[in-house]
């Protein structure tokens, strides 16, 4: 069985975030996605919309993904590769060149982003509107 990783908040669910699962499912039999944990983000300055919780309950329903962890720190993806034996790690291309370390560990994949679509601009889009 080949097994794929990703990583990222996912929140505010949109369809670039589906086709990025979509996409790195298919270089794989098993999909778990890594969150950001709540406290995770806190240290990243990140505020999530969703509780991590909402956003794991969001992404178990979709068909692309076989499991959910939390991401509690910058440091544990070479664990995460060795611990659930990952054959790809997949990211966005927005992310080219970060994890190349992990290349040691399986092979790494950065896919392109989906044109258009993106959790700031809606919130960007939604500020602009109540405040316009």
């Amino acid at each position: 069985m080949k097994k794929v990783i990703t990583y990222g908040t996912f929140d505010l669910l949109h369809w670039g975030h589906i086709n990025l699962l979509k996409r790195a499912k298919d270089l794989g039999d098993y999909l778990i996605v890594a969150i950001s944990s709540d406290e995770f983000n806190a240290i990243k300055n990140k505020e999530a919309y969703h509780s991590f919780e909402n956003r794991k309950m969001i992404l178990e329903a979709i068909r692309y993904v076989d499991e959910v962890i939390a991401e509690d720190n910058w440091e544990q993806k070479v664990e995460d590769v060795q611990k659930h034996d990952i054959d790809v790690f997949v990211m966005g291309d927005d992310w080219e060149g970060k994890f190349d370390f992990l290349k040691e560990y399986c092979e790494v994949v950065y896919l392109p982003r989906t044109v258009g679509i993106s959790t700031s601009k809606i919130k960007d889009d939604l500020f602009d509107v109540n405040n316009g």
